[in-house]
């Protein structure tokens, strides 16, 4: 498996997004279990989950609890970075809501250590701005969990350039990831991206693979990655996750998963190495 950075620690170049396996249409816990223990089989050291991953009301954590028994139940399970969030909510109706208050996250925090049953949490991230808080009171209780020692790194998601920027600074230079939304079908975090490695910052592409279940349709935008996977002879998600690798160094893909082929199949981008053409021929697309 190679390997990136997020701050001073080395991790699997590609993740695990952990959130399929527990919001809706979730596979049942053996599944779940399954599919993490599949991706440390293959070399994963990153772990992508939040306290918002869940389905019902009354089992907030759901997806920190299920990484944490899945790492407790394997031999390699110690050598992960679990990456959490907080200030997302999910009152159980199927709808996200906000909360970005310090007293919030600072409690949220306090939750997901239990759960996760650590003293410090890896990697701790301020989930998504919240417009009726300040986001420099977000990101301070962040800081404050850093300095207190609850959270062994700091990172943010959801966030503009002004806002990468703005957290930086709060956290004295100690920001280390921007989780957001990129994939073939949502490519606005272009600019977040280019920061990102401007300042030697992990970015870290959630839903990465958005859009390409319809790679292979006449018409499609991304027609593309179909056409250099049928020519390569792997899937047009292996080819996706490599052109994301390709992109810069301080990009690091955590693709959901729900089944062990589907983790498998990706971690196998790392060994794909595409063309400058391939390369700017899935740009334009």
């Amino acid at each position: 498996m190679h390997s990136r950075r997020i701050g001073d620690v080395e991790v699997s170049a590609i993740g695990l997004g952990a959130m399929p396996m527990s919001i809706e249409g979730r596979p049942d816990e053996e599944r779940s279990l399954a599919t993490i223990h599949a991706a440390l089989d293959a070399g994963v050291t990153l772990i992508d989950t939040a306290d918002a991953y869940h389905r019902d009301a009354d089992e907030v954590g759901h997806n920190e609890t299920l990484i944490a028994k899945a790492l407790a139940s394997h031999d390699r399970g110690g050598d992960v970075l679990v990456a959490t969030k907080g200030g997302h909510l999910r009152p159980g109706d199927g709808s996200w809501t906000l909360d970005g208050s310090p007293r919030h996250l600072k409690a949220a925090c306090e939750e997901s250590l239990r759960r996760l049953g650590v003293e410090a949490i890896g990697l701790y991230q301020f989930h998504r701005p919240d417009p009726r808080v300040p986001y420099a009171e977000s990101v301070g209780a962040i800081r404050d969990l850093l300095d207190e020692g609850k959270i062994r790194m700091a990172g943010i998601s959801n966030a503009n350039p002004e806002q990468i920027r703005q957290a930086n600074e709060i956290l004295g230079g100690r920001l280390v990831s921007v989780q957001n939304q990129f994939s073939p079908a949502f490519r606005s975090s272009e600019p977040e991206l280019r920061l990102c490695d401007e300042l030697g910052v992990a970015f870290l592409p959630w839903s990465p693979l958005g859009g390409i279940s319809k790679a292979g349709e006449l018409g499609s935008g991304h027609a593309p990655f179909a056409r250099i996977a049928e020519a390569r002879g792997v899937s047009p998600q292996r080819v996706c996750l490599a052109w994301m690798l390709a992109k810069s160094p301080v990009v690091v893909p955590i693709p959901g998963a729900s089944r062990p082929e589907t983790i498998r199949d990706s971690l196998a981008a790392t060994d794909l190495a595409l063309t400058a053409e391939e390369l700017a021929e899935l740009d334009a697309a």
